[in-house]
């Protein structure tokens, strides 16, 4: 029997979002991969009826969106109303991040279907770095979580930090939280053969606190270096006046589609996330499966995918160490070549869509057919 499959996206996110952000194609890959082999998906989304639009690239993944525009507590609130032909065919419901979880907890629950609560990263621990542990968002995160995970059939984490603490607050989870890795194409992200400059560097993100992009800008006033910026974000505006005087060897490049960031890529010499935490990053693999040596922050998140001098180069987040960092990895051609050599190969080995999708089709299975168990006794 086919297994429909309904995703949560995260509160107030629409496919346009994903397509504006240049994620769209890299967000549906894996959904893609399951509707392959056999599945059925439908996605649950914050848009208006402009995310319908969308469809010819979804490739058959049915769409139910805010079609009517409403307000965004109305629409949850109404959304079995809206919905719920579609939702009370499912088989199993999963949330795509924390934020809005607990809605798709609340279907699940109501039309007893399996939860999976998917997080690509830990909504607290970006929450408490950005406004305080004890700010009102940090504590509501918190609860969020601890509510969604601690009701969930299934918790997907990306990373072992992100399980231990999960378990740490919520031990009789344990049995129920897994580690599915982020997944890349390795295929779209590959190295192309061609010459650069041995000066570019390649940043690629939300231009946001937590990115650290500052601090990089800092880094490389004083060296005779290009950098690419591929992003937007609130203090985009703010950074482009402060370094005024890089226009010229510092291009903001805005939002690009994730289809084209190789081209971006394999026209680098490092790339570089000099992020204060991350979650798994996913332009870190990418750049990993282009064959492009990364320079990465020895911070949370980052420092769990690269191994120093062998797939990549940490340094620490302030902008001395920086640019030390990049003056030693262009100094050095021969080991930005071995590691990129490396990178691409542990990238292929852990992180392909062709390793990370059959573990999420076993999984979906696995809970599907405990499902059907119990709905039969």
């Amino acid at each position: 029997m086919s297994i429909h499959l309904v995703l949560f996206f995260t509160r107030g996110v629409s496919l346009r979002t994903w397509s504006m952000m240049g994620m769209l194609d890299r967000e549906v890959a894996l959904y893609s991969f399951l509707m392959d082999q056999g599945l059925r998906v439908s996605f649950v989304t914050y848009g208006d009826a402009t995310d319908l639009e969308y469809s010819d690239q979804l490739a058959g993944i049915r769409i139910l969106c805010n079609e009517q525009g409403l307000p965004l507590e109305r629409y949850e609130n109404l959304l079995l109303s809206l919905h719920g032909d579609v939702l009370r065919t499912a088989d199993i419901i999963k949330t795509n991040q924390t934020y809005g979880g607990e809605l798709a907890l609340w279907t699940a629950r109501l039309l007893h279907k399996p939860l999976i609560a998917r997080c690509g990263y830990m909504w607290s621990y970006n929450a408490t770095r950005e406004h305080g542990e004890n700010s009102a968002t940090a504590s509501e995160a918190r609860r969020v979580e601890a509510k969604v995970f601690g009701a969930a059939d299934r918790v997907v984490v990306t990373t072992s930090t992100m399980r231990e603490d999960i378990l740490r607050r919520l031990p009789d989870a344990r049995g129920r939280v897994f580690i599915i890795p982020n997944y890349v194409d390795t295929a779209l992200f590959q190295p192309i053969k061609q010459t650069t400059d041995g000066r570019t560097l390649l940043f690629i993100g939300r231009i946001a606190p937590e990115k650290n992009l500052e601090a990089l800008l800092e880094a490389i006033r004083p060296l005779q270096v290009k950098l690419t910026i591929i992003g937007e974000g609130k203090l985009r505006s703010h950074l482009q006046k402060k370094f005024a005087e890089l226009d010229g060897r510092v291009v903001w490049e805005g939002s690009v589609p994730n289809s084209l960031l190789p081209q971006f890529l394999n026209r680098a010499d490092i790339f570089v996330l000099p992020s204060l935490y991350e979650g798994h990053p996913k332009t870190v693999l990418e750049a990993m499966s282009c064959q492009v040596p990364v320079l990465g922050a020895d911070s949370p998140g980052i420092r769990e995918l690269i191994r120093h001098g062998q797939t990549g180069f940490l340094c620490g987040t302030d902008s001395r160490s920086i640019r030390i960092a990049v003056e030693e990895m262009l100094g050095h051609p021969t080991l930005r070549t071995e590691l990129g050599v490396n990178a691409r190969r542990y990238v292929i080995e852990n992180y392909s869509l062709s390793e990370i999708g059959p573990v999420e089709l076993s999984m979906l299975h696995e809970v599907a057919s405990l499902q059907r168990r119990c709905g039969s006794t």
